[in-house]
């Protein structure tokens, strides 16, 4: 597992430690309630879950790829990563080896590219064999008023996002139905896939195509052994996504505020969610989409949920008041 990074907060008497990878981790300290959901960093699946397994993970050489990817390596997978940037690709793969004694390949690929993709399911196959798991992690995103946005803006997104998912998926699946093989493929997409949201209308509008393409293929090629589910994140700190999401670390402080749970996801905690999904132990879950946000889309879904600012004193004056109506 890679370095995490440390920050303290005292809530109520006793610090209580909560890791991050590398950044910090805002928490409200305020919301009290965090000290209810601390969130645990160990593997939750015993130990060689995925021995004998080779798991495929997009974008896995940063942030919640690399966290799923090194999850996946300690539980005895072989791993194989991709994304277009090698360097870091390469160096994330040793990193990961050296602590997991587990090999983890690297091979460089643009998922925007359906040659370049061919060419990469091809080289998977070779060095480590046909997947078991394959994880679509590879995704691009940025804020911008959508009159703002160039079609090449929007093309840039769902480049990556819908058609590279769409590229991957079908390469591996036709190499798996070839090779008579299933396999638990697994999407990361994001909340708002489902709800929509403004100022991000590309990536929703593409993630909203990867989950209705799993859904799909979950009902399609279930009867050749493959099983399709969704995650949908809510705010995870990590430096890929923070940086262009909230360039100026004003909107963390916000999200805090709507997560009942009281804190943001970790990525260990994602990973474990991504390897119970594709293990064994979840061969019957098919077609799912888990929201992961802490409550977060519940809240904020909820006509009356504001009155949680509501202090206790004045509910007493409020009960008198709605007492004293009469009528309908």
């Amino acid at each position: 597992m890679a370095p995490l990074g440390r920050v303290f907060f005292a809530l109520g008497r006793s610090p209580r430690r909560f890791f991050s990878c590398g950044m910090k981790l805002y928490q409200n300290l305020e919301a009290f309630q965090a000290e209810f959901f601390p969130p645990l960093q160990k593997a939750m699946l015993p130990p060689n879950s995925f021995q004998g397994k080779v798991a495929f993970i997009t974008g896995g050489g940063t942030g919640l790829g690399k966290g799923m990817t090194a999850l996946l390596s300690s539980l005895g997978a072989q791993c194989v990563i991709a994304s277009r940037k090698i360097d870091v690709l390469k160096a994330t793969a040793e990193q990961i080896s050296s602590q997991t004694g587990n090999k983890v390949h690297a091979i460089q690929c643009d998922v925007r590219d359906p040659e370049m993709v061919q060419n990469t399911v091809l080289e998977l196959i070779q060095v480590a064999g046909h997947p078991d798991i394959v994880i679509n992690n590879a995704a691009g995103n940025f804020i911008s008023p959508t009159e703002r946005l160039s079609p090449n803006a929007w093309r840039t997104i769902t480049d990556i996002v819908l058609n590279g998912t769409a590229f991957v998926t079908l390469e591996i699946g036709k190499q798996l139905i070839k090779a008579q093989k299933g396999a638990a493929f697994l999407a990361i997409t994001t909340i708002y896939a489902e709800t929509g949201s403004g100022f991000v209308v590309p990536s929703a509008s593409a993630k909203a195509g990867v989950e209705a393409m799993s859904k799909s293929l979950a009902a399609e090629w279930s009867k050749y052994g493959m099983r399709f589910n969704v995650i949908q994140p809510g705010p995870i700190k990590t430096k890929g996504a923070f940086s262009r999401l909230d360039p100026t670390g004003a909107f963390e402080r916000d999200m805090i505020d709507r997560i009942p749970c009281g804190r943001l996801g970790t990525v260990e905690e994602l990973a474990n969610l991504a390897a119970f999904l594709c293990s064994d132990f979840a061969s019957w879950i098919n077609g799912a989409v888990i929201r992961f946000d802490g409550g977060e889309e519940a809240l904020i879904s909820g006509e009356f949920n504001r009155l949680r600012k509501v202090p206790k004193e004045q509910w007493d004056t409020i009960e008198g008041l709605i007492r004293k109506t009469k009528g309908s």
